[in-house]
């Protein structure tokens, strides 16, 4: 037993740790079964620790108390991942953490404070082909539809963090950004895919308003099954399908060049109330395309990062939904006499029926004498919710949000620092006007 102990312990200590952009880290931290590393378990950890200040909303209070900006910090992610390969042609992935904790995050069973701890992802997977053609697999999953970002490594983000309008139903009809499901993925030759048989999770009534209204809602009573698919042609380096979690930015360490598209369907998935007084239930249908370019550019190491998605959202008549991310306060002041649509805090009319385009764009500045890289970026969103509307209750068109910031690179992705100014609008003053409210953001990551 103790020798079974020393050995497991002089594994972990010599198995190094691994990610994108770095060589101390080699590897990752990984357990090997066998001599040529073909049966092993891997373990991945990490945090991504927020300092902010931010202008609030209109009418915004915390605690009951009027506050026109906030500072905080915030446990944006804490998580854990094990991946487990003792076959070749059997998986098993176990994911969990916590998300989203600060000073105002509510908990369960009177612990206000501790948001809980909760599986991410928890999935079997069999390979079927003798190639990568074919695997097969079931659970908990995050094999998503609709696109590459959609699919984002939390890991490896180039900008502060993901736009959100890429997860259409976050924790509104799965479990961030997960459902219940079985998926088929492989790659034919350079063309990458991924589909999945989901069911949505059973919470609607609680987290949705879900009362039926003029404008549509999910529908509490869905028990229709949600269909999932994403494709990308990758015409120089071939990523990796390992798993699902596609990459934000390789740091210059590849040449990749992917156009992709991608659908999901939910037969049931919404309902809304007629002017007659009759429900209808709905489908809902998301559509994207997208392109991604990570290449270097020279001998001295400095590459550039881009990427483009088109989202066309169908929710139904008027859905919209604000959200903000890691909101640092708790509600409105009761005689503001703002028009409430953008919600308070750092919220704003994030997801809807209607159309968005996100782009982002970084470059990788030379490599110095020092192990930190630099690498500045820019991104915006263009979001066009039919349910976003005037005063007069007419639509209120295009809107755009949108971030500026850099990587501090001290160890690739594994140690690095984000600086972010980010801008977007608010539509709570009584005119209905948009007034652009800022939020500078200071993120200390480390992966390992």
């Amino acid at each position: 037993m103790k020798k079974s102990i020393a050995l497991l312990l002089l594994s972990l200590s010599l198995s190094g740790m691994s990610a994108q952009g770095s060589e101390l880290y080699g590897s990752g931290l990984k357990i090997k079964f066998n001599d040529d590393g073909s049966k092993y378990l891997r373990v991945i950890s990490w945090a991504q620790v927020w300092s902010r200040y931010n202008s609030n909303n209109e009418g915004t209070t915390r605690n009951g108390v009027p506050a026109d900006a906030t500072f905080d910090v915030g446990l944006r992610r804490a998580r854990m991942l094990f991946l487990s390969q003792i076959s070749p042609r059997f998986l098993i992935l176990a994911h969990f953490g916590i998300n989203n904790q600060n000073a105002m995050a509510s908990g369960t069973g009177g612990n206000e404070f501790k948001p809980g701890l909760f599986i991410h992802d928890m999935w079997t997977e069999y390979k079927v082909s003798k190639g990568n053609e074919l695997f097969i697999g079931a659970g908990l999953h995050y094999w998503n539809g609709i696109s590459r970002s959609t699919n984002a490594s939390t890991l490896n983000f180039m900008t502060l963090d993901a736009p959100i309008v890429n997860w259409a139903t976050i924790d509104a009809q799965d479990q961030f950004a997960r459902m219940m499901g079985i998926y088929a993925k492989g790659k034919l030759s350079k063309l990458d895919y991924r589909m999945a048989v989901n069911m949505p999770f059973a919470k609607n009534a609680s987290l949705n308003n879900t009362a039926i209204t003029a404008a549509s809602k999910f529908n509490p009573r869905n028990n229709s099954v949600n269909l999932q698919g994403y494709f990308n042609y990758q015409f120089f380096d071939q990523e990796s399908n390992l798993l699902p979690f596609m990459v934000g930015t390789y740091l210059g360490s590849k040449k990749v060049f992917n156009i992709g598209a991608g659908f999901e369907h939910g037969f049931d998935a919404m309902w809304q109330k007629e002017t007659n007084g009759d429900t209808t239930v709905n489908g809902m249908t998301h559509l994207s395309v997208d392109m991604f370019l990570d290449m270097p550019l020279s001998s001295k190491k400095d590459a550039i990062t881009a990427y483009v998605a088109y989202y066309n959202y169908n929710f139904g008549r008027d859905y919209v939904r604000n959200i903000g991310i890691m909101n640092v306060v708790d509600g409105f002041a009761s005689t503001n006499g703002a028009v409430n649509r953008s919600g308070f805090g750092n919220s704003y009319p994030t997801i809807g029926t209607g159309s968005a385009v996100h782009a982002q764009v970084g470059y990788l500045l030379p490599k110095g004498n020092s192990n930190l890289r630099i690498q500045p970026y820019g991104n915006i969103t263009l979001q066009n919710w039919e349910g976003v509307k005037n005063l007069d209750g007419t639509e209120k068109g295009w809107f755009a949000n949108g971030n500026i910031g850099a990587n501090w690179l001290l160890e690739g992705h594994h140690a690095k620092i984000t600086t972010d100014l980010g801008l977007r609008p608010d539509f709570n003053n009584a005119s209905g006007d948009a007034k652009i409210r800022p939020c500078f953001t200071v993120q200390t990551m480390v992966y390992l």
